[in-house]
């Protein structure tokens, strides 16, 4: 296995931004930093005030990648390609999407905010993540052999 692009110190730094981002969300306004929740809020919001700040936070996390490319840390990473057919996207995002529901919260709730308060239902969940990850790939580079 081949590392490429190996960049520690970025990588350090995104880390600690969402960590802050995620303290910053339960300071303010006592949320959880849940990508899938706070996305399922605006499909079905509790209330209609409820709304603004879930399209901040999510137009936030577009942006920063655009701003990070733009500001020159992402040189050398000139476009990212799926090495897999479209109809297998979209089932890899439905499989997802269905994992979310039947685990109430996805890998930054639980496993990032979740395991950050110490949460015995997100250890489980992000035990049950990782390891159906862990499962999948040797599944498909081993035994399916794909790249």
């Amino acid at each position: 296995m081949t590392i490429i692009n190996f960049t520690p110190g970025p990588a350090l730094l995104g880390g600690a931004l969402i960590g802050l981002a995620a303290a910053f969300l339960l300071l303010a306004k006592g949320r959880v930093a849940g990508i899938s929740g706070i996305a399922g809020g605006i499909i079905y919001p509790e209330s209609k005030e409820d709304i603004g700040w879930r399209l901040v936070f999510l137009i936030g996390l577009v942006l920063g990648g655009f701003i990070y490319q733009a500001s020159g840390f992402g040189a050398g990473v000139e476009h990212i390609e799926a090495i897999v057919s479209t109809p297998m996207l979209i089932v890899g995002g439905l499989l997802v999407g269905i994992g979310t529901q039947i685990g109430t919260g996805c890998t930054s709730g639980h496993g990032i905010c979740g395991l950050a308060r110490r949460s015995p239902r997100s250890l489980v969940a992000t035990l049950c993540f990782m390891g159906s990850a862990i499962v999948t790939v040797y599944i498909t580079r081993h035994l399916m052999g794909a790249a």
